[in-house]
């Protein structure tokens, strides 16, 4: 009997593993009970090269006036790098939802252009019902915030960057 369950187990874990890769999820947590004191959790998860963000740039519909023409070659390169290759990139060592306060209706722990030190608090990351405080890993600036209150992160998005 015990091999038979073990059987049924793997080939549970197995389909999760497809479903995983099938709907490009990067975690999946299920909990498995067969009885009172018998039950199953598993938690499949996959690591995934982290995307940059999708860029916007505007297209001219018509002829374009000199100095549009000449401030876009400008912007482009600036609007395409990607923030977690930044040197003082900070990112989310999680999949959560990121909260910029201690509470709702507090001060936000950061700002543009505020002064940190190692180890302050820049803002949290809630996973599972629990509270991850993400903090600084130098002292520096904030130069800037590349996520918003309540927004969901995957694990490696780039949230914060500290110079």
């Amino acid at each position: 009997m015990t091999d038979t369950k073990h059987e049924a187990d793997v080939a549970f874990i197995k389909a999760l593993a497809e479903l995983l890769r099938e709907n490009d999820l990067t975690e999946l947590e299920v909990m498995r009970e067969y009885g009172d004191d018998d039950s199953l959790n598993v938690r499949v998860s996959r690591m995934s090269q982290v995307a940059p963000a999708p860029v916007q740039m505007a297209v001219p519909a018509a002829a374009p006036a000199p100095v549009a023409a000449a401030a876009a070659p400008v912007e482009a390169p600036a609007a395409q790098e990607d923030p977690a290759s930044h040197p003082g990139a900070v990112t989310s060592p999680m999949v959560g939802t990121v909260y910029m306060q201690p509470e709702p209706g507090a001060p936000s722990f950061i700002s543009v252009g505020a002064s940190v030190s190692e180890g302050d608090t820049l803002l949290i990351v809630e996973a599972m019902k629990t509270m991850n405080h993400i903090h600084a890993p130098k002292s520096g600036t904030i130069k800037r915030i590349l996520v918003g209150d309540g927004d969901a992160v995957e694990f490696g998005t780039p949230l914060v960057i500290v110079e």
